[in-house]
């Protein structure tokens, strides 16, 4: 792959734990965006910005997306998923779906172009979460909903990880879907020795499939270019290409990518 450029272009990330890459001390828990670089050229780098804990308002406020802005390049890429946290209901966290939360997307889509960088919104996928009857909860509200409109409104690329989720989980069931969410037995992972039910977070295989879905989205749409994505029809994947981080390099990137406002999330 030949590039004009200064450097070959990146793919930047911003979003919150179900994009984040994991230390290794939360082994298997995987964000789909740690996972995305496998489905992406080498050559061209997938840097994940995502923040556990974060939501549009919080991440903006806290220095994050500054620090991306200040190493876009033009020709670069900037992935947009929030919306799981955006629902909670601390003052510093906490949007509105049509109102705040559009607001704060808008100064990521904005500062990109600014940029001459690409913004993409990827709505967040949904919970897992069934009733009595094993139908799915929808616990995400109107986010996906006020994302797409942001979308039209701002002539933004979109990837539905929402939308292509809820086909997913249905599919699975509430037993299926146990086994792509972190649902651990007493004993099956040292990193959560008491066993663990996570219906937020995910497992590899939950992660491998969300980030092949906009990987094969991006490709498709022209989005990116087609020969940027690679190994869609790969099944499987070993666990060192997983990404994890060792928990001083962990915590190094998420001390060095923010540009310091008094308070770190």
């Amino acid at each position: 792959m030949q590039y004009g450029g200064p450097r070959p272009p990146k793919v930047f990330l911003a979003g919150d734990s179900s994009m984040a890459t994991r230390q290794t001390s939360f082994i298997p828990m995987t964000g789909w965006g740690q996972t995305l670089q496998l489905f992406v050229h080498p050559e061209v780098e997938v840097v994940n910005c995502a923040r556990p804990g974060a939501s549009s308002k919080s991440f903006a406020d806290r220095g994050r997306l500054q620090w991306i802005l200040d190493h876009l390049m033009p020709g670069d890429y900037l992935l947009i998923s929030f919306g799981l946290i955006d629902e909670k209901t601390d003052a510093g966290r906490h949007t509105k779906p049509f109102t705040s939360y559009q607001d704060y997307l808008r100064l990521y889509i904005d500062g990109a172009r600014e940029r001459l960088a690409h913004p993409v919104l990827v709505t967040s996928h949904e919970r897992r979460g069934f009733d009595g009857h094993g139908n799915l909860l929808w616990a995400l509200g109107h986010y996906p909903a006020a994302m797409r409109e942001l979308a039209a409104q701002t002539c933004t690329p979109l990837i539905d990880l929402y939308a292509q989720s809820l086909d997913w989980w249905s599919q699975l069931g509430p037993e299926g879907t146990k086994g792509i969410f972190l649902y651990l037995a007493p004993g099956e992972s040292p990193n959560y020795p008491e066993g663990i039910e996570d219906n937020t977070h995910m497992r590899p295989v939950g992660a491998i499939e969300c980030s092949r879905f906009v990987a094969r989205t991006l490709a498709e749409r022209g989005i990116v270019p087609a020969h940027w994505i690679v190994n869609l029809e790969q099944p499987q994947f070993p666990p060192e290409a997983m990404g994890w981080l060792d928990d001083g390099t962990h915590d190094a990137l998420v001390k060095a990518r923010t540009v310091s406002t008094g308070a770190v999330r």
